[in-house]
């Protein structure tokens, strides 16, 4: 399985990626080791708002790419309102090929 997540920063930025484990992911962007993305290591990685589970990694890469082409008031209102995936992507992914863990 692979997940995609937003992460929220400390500075209140959001964050896109992608994972196989999230409890671990999330603990390499806090502790800021060897494999912290570039991103937070200047923005404090402070908790994982929300997270997607897919069957591979080509449809978890997918989702991030097209998550990260949304507006941060779209990233907020995904978080917030968890079902509207298809609100935002719909003619770009299928939906149901991802579950929110």
């Amino acid at each position: 399985m692979y997940y995609t997540y937003i992460l929220r920063c400390t500075d209140n930025s959001l964050y896109t990626g992608i994972t196989t484990d999230l409890e671990r992911r999330l603990k390499e962007h806090i502790e800021k080791g060897k494999k912290t993305a570039k991103y937070t290591l200047t923005h404090c990685a402070k908790k994982i708002e929300i997270a997607w589970e897919s069957e591979n990694r080509v449809l978890a890469s997918k989702l991030e790419y097209h998550i990260k082409t949304l507006t941060k008031k779209q990233k907020e209102e995904l978080i917030k309102k968890s079902k509207c995936l298809e609100d935002f992507l719909s003619d770009k992914i299928d939906n149901q090929k991802y579950k929110i863990v």
